[in-house]
């Protein structure tokens, strides 16, 4: 299925002009080298265009169509029209070395076999260059010499002619066009995407933009082993795709890892997104509701709030078609290949609606100075990550858990509810997350997963904020330790350590033995305050012991998220009530 859908997208890409032609692909050009007439090297010209990321103005190259290139490893490989200094010019950093001189050779022989019988005035420009180049002199060159250092760091370089680029020549088209019609024919089969019988790429031209995956490029589909052969059939022909359905793929891919304005990564996991129409609008309505800014809160409650009342889905003035069909897949490097984390196909109002199910479940009392009213995914997965560590990374799998379970309306993944716990118990007492306290985003993932999960809450009450109704043990345990942690601070004012440093873990798990402590420290602590307030402490403890009939000698792992975020509302409700005042 992932490959039908990015072949279909291929197809929509090529109608709209924005993909290359079979034997064609998209390159990131640095310079081009200007020709005379007679081949001899004018002048460099920089290709390369200022973009702003975030809020910062870079300059990147240029991206242009040129002929296809090859996939290279450790050989020497030329490709045709477009490649770095020392394919074109035969030099790097260091100078003309013989591998470099091998290189350049290479591509002189491919560029005057292809040229040969080509008339025309850049085809003959082109082979006059070749036949005069010599790569030793290159430092003589002023603006090679000048441009040096960013010229042989291995950016691609192209021919031009004044304002005429040489893959745009229609002679040198044509003669590209009989040496992909010439090119080898390999095996027939029926190719697994389309159907059709067909010759079988032998090889799948490399994924570039997967992060951790080679520059080069990596492959999605590929073996090299004998372990890996199916009745003797090696290379890709055990899993048959077609010359025509790999070109597709592959450039839809590439095409899709290219637009870094609608590419997501967690961990390891590079996730691409797409609209099965090509129209970019879902893509940037997808990014905005998938991982939230603080400046598009409100765009996203007006979208939920149409979603509720099953009215048009508007982003941005523009209308959105909830039928349309929606791809997400998330990618992996590992080694030379791509590893699939997921694909998950369904409607865009489908996937909206899921997503809106997704956050209702997160939503949660939150500080008073937290302006953001949706967490998004990132945000989300940082919540049970050590910060102290030098990798800060989630777990992979339980980025592509957390994936799966939001755009399908599914289970959330065991790991993230046994993380979070564990990032909780670590952090008591530490600098990190916030001088360990249970956090907005640890409490929210807490409640989502023991509503959706476990019917872990009493229905009819969503638990934003706190349930001061539910009888709940576990969750009135919660509440009374952060009335006793209260009492502490009011009693020792200059406090560097509460009890929640020292008991919050042993309470949350072994009641019994650690609350008949906690009552007994809370004795010596109220005697130290005035007696209005030592009043309003008692009351508020008598009525939540009243409803405690015996401590638990321990908590199970569901017993103790309903413990934490009990601490979690009791503490958010002291905190809002300061503001208030």
């Amino acid at each position: 299925m992932i490959l039908q859908s990015l072949v279909r997208y291929y197809e929509t890409l090529d109608k709209k002009r924005l993909a290359a032609k079979p034997g064609w692909c998209q390159a990131k050009i640095s310079y081009a080298l200007n020709l005379d007439s007679d081949g001899s090297l004018r002048e460099i010209i920089p290709l390369k265009t200022e973009k702003m990321i975030g809020k910062k103005t870079v300059i990147i190259p240029q991206l242009m169509f040129v002929p296809e290139m090859v996939s290279r490893s450790s050989g020497i490989s030329a490709n045709f029209l477009c490649d770095n200094s020392k394919y074109m010019l035969g030099i790097d950093s260091d100078g003309c070395g013989k591998r470099v001189m091998e290189c350049f050779n290479a591509t002189k022989s491919r560029h005057l076999e292809i040229l040969d019988q080509v008339a025309g005035d850049f085809a003959k420009a082109i082979r006059g260059f070749f036949d005069s180049w010599k790569p030793e002199e290159a430092r003589n060159h002023p603006e090679i010499n000048s441009l040096w250092d960013d010229i042989t760091a291995g950016g691609n370089l192209i021919f031009c002619m004044g304002m005429k680029y040489a893959q745009d020549d229609e002679e040198i088209k044509k003669a590209w066009a009989k040496i992909m019609e010439k090119s080898q024919v390999e095996e027939s089969h029926i190719c697994l995407v389309t159907g059709k019988d067909t010759e079988i790429a032998r090889i799948h031209t490399g994924i570039k933009g997967v992060q951790g995956s080679q520059s080069s490029g990596a492959a999605l589909i590929s073996f090299n082993e004998q372990a890996f052969t199916s009745y003797g059939k090696e290379q890709s022909y055990n899993a048959p795709v077609g010359r025509y359905a790999m070109f597709a793929y592959t450039t839809a891919l590439n095409y899709l890892l290219s637009q870094r304005d609608y590419v997501f990564t967690f961990g390891d996991t590079t996730v691409v997104f797409w609209s099965e129409d090509g129209d970019e609008n879902y893509q940037k309505a997808f990014c905005s509701l998938f991982e939230p800014e603080a400046d598009n809160q409100e765009m996203m409650k007006g979208v939920f709030s149409a979603l509720k009342k099953s009215q048009a889905i508007r982003i941005s003035d523009i209308e959105m078609n909830p039928d349309q069909k929606f791809y997400i897949l998330g990618l992996s490097p590992n080694a030379a290949r791509l590893s699939v984390r997921f694909f998950y196909q369904d409607s865009f109002g489908n996937i909206l609606n899921n997503l809106t199910q997704h956050y209702r479940r997160m939503e949660i009392r939150r500080p008073v100075w937290d302006k953001r009213e949706f967490l998004g995914i990132y945000r989300t997965l940082q919540a049970t990550v050590n910060q102290k560590a030098n990798d800060k990374k989630p777990l992979p799998n339980l980025t592509s858990g957390m994936f799966q379970a939001i755009l399908s309306n599914g289970r959330y993944p065991e790991s993230l509810y046994s993380n979070t716990l564990i990032r909780i118990r670590s952090d008591q007492g530490s600098e990190s997350a916030g001088d360990g306290k249970v956090t907005r985003a640890r409490a929210a993932i807490i409640k989502a997963y023991l509503i959706k999960n476990k019917n872990g809450l009493e229905k009819g009450d969503d638990f934003v904020e706190l349930n001061e109704g539910t009888m709940d043990l576990a969750y009135v345990l919660g509440r009374t330790f952060a009335v006793l942690e209260e009492i502490q601070e009011k009693a020792n004012l200059n406090i560097n350590a509460t009890i929640r440093d020292r008991y919050f873990n042993s309470a949350c798990t072994t009641p019994e033995s650690i609350f008949p402590v906690l009552m007994r420290l809370k004795n010596s602590h109220i005697r130290k305050l005035d007696v209005g307030m030592s009043k309003y402490y008692e009351r508020a403890l008598t009525q939540l012991q009243g409803r405690v009939t015996y401590y638990p000698k321990r908590l199970n792992l569901e017993e103790q998220g309903r413990f934490i975020l009990g601490y979690y509302h009791q503490v958010q409700k002291r905190y809002t009530k300061k503001e208030e005042k």
